[in-house]
């Protein structure tokens, strides 16, 4: 089963690379399963019903999500309607939508996907990752052995813990939020795939997809800024997982880092 996931979607340039390159990836490399962190999707912060509808539409399959869930107010709508948007699970009982599910492959096969946040640098107060993501995989196991998880955390050292932590038990862990693609993709000892940040589909020319110019004067001036997403060619950042079907475990990751072509 050969699996993509993609780093955070952001704005208007990173939905441009989605419509215009995801269906020749997806062919290209014998896609089965999409996975893309959509946090940043409608204007660099949140997502909306429409932009969602848009994605699934490009060929998206899930869409995991992180700190910036909630910034487009529109969400509370419809995100308990929407099975196929995962918040992160480590939010408390509660919270509207969910944090995990398990989704059918035209090939009768089921994938259990889980959205989490960490909590080192990232400001909210949630629940134990770790506790957390216990609890769902004693869940999910029931139904699947392939399991895939979306870890939106700042802290390198907090998501190799997580990895090592759920090394043999889950298929893959890979990062988003930092929007930079790492370098680190592997398979631990037990099975798991593992990257750091899976980085950002969004604008190239940018500093975390924000216009280079606003976030230099922020840092020269020490004053707030609006920030504004950068515009310009794209960039498509993400890996490709290769999961044994009988076990669970991972055969296979590779990173993918696609740069638009200017003339």
């Amino acid at each position: 089963m050969r699996i993509l996931m993609l780093g955070d979607i952001t704005s208007r340039p990173g939905r441009r690379a989605i419509s215009e390159r995801l269906q020749d990836i997806i062919k290209t490399n014998e896609i089965d399963f999409v996975i893309a962190n959509g946090e940043n999707a409608a204007g660099g912060n949140g997502i909306t019903r429409e932009i969602a509808d848009e994605l699934f539409l490009a060929g998206i399959d899930v869409l995991t999500m992180g700190n910036h869930v909630w910034d487009k107010k529109e969400i509370y709508n419809f995100i308990d309607k929407e099975a196929r948007i995962l918040r992160p699970a480590n939010y408390p009982p509660g919270t509207p939508g969910t944090g995990w599910g398990i989704f059918r492959l035209k090939n009768n096969l089921k994938i259990g996907v889980v959205s989490l946040a960490g909590r080192v640098f990232m400001g909210e107060q949630l629940d134990c990752p770790f506790r957390t993501l216990e609890n769902v995989i004693s869940s999910l196991t029931k139904e699947t052995k392939i399991i895939i998880i979306d870890f939106h955390a700042e802290a390198t050292s907090e998501k190799q813990a997580l990895a090592w932590y759920f090394d043999g038990r889950v298929s893959a862990i890979c990062g988003t939020h930092t929007h930079v693609l790492t370098c680190d993709a592997r398979i631990f000892p037990r099975g798991t795939a593992y990257i750091t940040d899976l980085g950002m589909t969004g604008p190239y020319y940018s500093v975390l997809g924000v216009k280079p110019e606003i976030v230099i004067r922020k840092f020269i001036t020490q004053l707030p800024q609006k920030f504004e997403v950068a515009s310009g060619p794209w960039q498509i950042n993400g890996a490709i997982l290769e999961i044994d079907e009988g076990t669970g475990n991972a055969l296979a990751i590779t990173t993918l880092n696609e740069i638009e072509k200017m003339l």
